[in-house]
């Protein structure tokens, strides 16, 4: 059955390919699905860098200004 989902070839270094196959056999798991979890992952945190940046400028941005809590801003 074909699937919707576009697909990727990608090329490891042999060393890297030995990593994630073992990895893959100790986890029970497909080396493109240990590969798929492992990818979603670095991407997690490089969004999650990305925000605590964002959050620090914003917050740099905000001295002297005055700040409202949750409650002040939305009430209740």
């Amino acid at each position: 059955m074909p699937t919707t989902n576009p697909r990727l070839n990608i090329t490891f270094l042999p060393e890297t390919a030995t990593l994630l196959s073992r990895l893959a056999k100790q986890e029970k798991k497909s080396v493109a699905c240990l590969t798929k979890e492992l990818v979603l992952d670095a991407l997690e945190r490089r969004e999650d860098v990305a925000l605590s940046l964002l959050a620090d400028r914003r917050e740099r941005e905000q001295k002297g200004k005055k700040i409202y809590t949750h409650k002040q801003a939305w009430g209740g």
